[in-house]
């Protein structure tokens, strides 16, 4: 027995982290009663992408093949299955692609240094792989994942009329987050005696967003969850959906892409956003608060490329919160699409 223990010892790490893999896995495959929040049953394609440095990207298609495209590029500490409510809701009549952005979801993170150029090149990669030779996408992006659309398209400014019919845009940011976030409580509110309130030091939000924090599932947890991440209008299911998404991430991961959003500037990237993009804001966002939608919609304007400015009452999870207003805006998007392709046809 004694013999064994230090072969049972070794093992140990590896038997951890396997447990932990099928734990995330369950988190993010649960069941409720609301079923537009259940995973897709739609057909699946999945697509093989490697980046240069080895890390393997987890990329599915559903829907019909030859359907037009939807890119759906989700957010930090969130995962493919973020998105079913709009897989569930658009995979019937269009062909649904979404992946897991490195370290996220069974995306492996791989060895290059973390920045947003990475994350566009990720991108830029799902899109040659996804998206046929010749053919346009609707891409939407949430939180982080709209900050990557805007570095891929100031790096990539060539690409975006030969890439994207449109863009959504939701509950993201350009620069700025430590300055205007309200996630911690009494920093960068309004007070009685300071309109702009206490500023957050960027030295304790970089700490706050690069701390390795878990999500334990006991109601003080949830309820702060619901207040500070989402809105406490939110009914159960979709609080319990949106946490356990979270809860998947695991705690390493999300500390160090957190680090990467406390110093992230993309400048004036959007401007690179020169198709017809829509923007939507969460009243109630505390982690990227209405004031960075304003400025994306601002950026847009001046280039004439801004379709829509719209503030919903959510908090960040704004296409899960309210995932019926979000998939009619998205059905907005892509009615346009097809009346503006017939128009040029006609």
């Amino acid at each position: 027995m004694r013999a064994q223990l230090p072969a049972v010892l070794a093992q140990l790490p590896a038997k951890i982290a396997e447990l932990l893999t099928a734990h995330r896995a369950n988190l993010r495959a649960r069941t409720y009663p609301t079923t537009a929040l259940n995973p897709p049953t739609a057909q699946r394609e999945v697509i093989p992408v490697t980046r240069p440095d080895g890390a393997r990207l987890r990329v599915h298609a559903y829907g019909p093949a030859g359907a037009p495209t939807i890119v759906l590029v989700h957010g930090w500490t969130c995962a493919i299955e973020y998105w079913n409510p709009q897989i569930n809701a658009f995979a019937g009549n269009y062909r649904v692609v979404a992946y897991d952005q490195r370290g996220h979801g069974e995306s492996e993170r791989g060895t290059a240094p973390l920045t947003m150029d990475l994350l566009a090149d990720d991108l830029a990669a799902v899109l040659d792989a996804a998206v046929p030779a010749g053919e346009k996408a609707v891409l939407v992006g949430h939180s982080l994942g709209g900050m990557t659309l805007q570095a891929w398209a100031a790096r990539n400014p060539g690409e975006v009329t030969r890439r994207a019919h449109a863009v959504l845009l939701t509950n993201t940011a350009p620069h700025g987050l430590v300055d205007t976030t309200t996630v911690v409580p009494f920093f960068n509110r309004p007070m009685r005696f300071k309109r702009t309130g206490v500023s957050l030091p960027l030295a304790v939000g970089k700490v706050g967003l690069g701390t390795p924090i878990v999500f334990p599932p006991v109601r003080p947890v949830r309820w702060l969850f619901a207040r500070q991440v989402m809105c406490l209008a939110c009914d159960s299911d979709r609080v319990d959906f949106g946490m356990a998404i979270v809860r998947s991430c695991p705690a390493a991961v999300r500390a160090e892409f957190g680090k990467l959003l406390a110093v992230m500037d993309l400048g004036e990237a959007a401007r690179n956003l020169v198709v017809p993009t829509t923007v939507l804001a969460g009243s109630f966002d505390d982690l990227t608060p209405p004031v960075h939608s304003e400025l994306i919609a601002e950026m847009l304007e001046s280039v004439g490329s801004l379709d829509r400015y719209a503030v919903f009452e959510t908090g960040h999870l704004g296409n899960v919160e309210m995932f019926e207003r979000f998939n009619d805006e998205l059905a907005r998007v892509l009615d346009s699409v097809h009346s503006r392709r017939a128009e040029a046809v006609g």
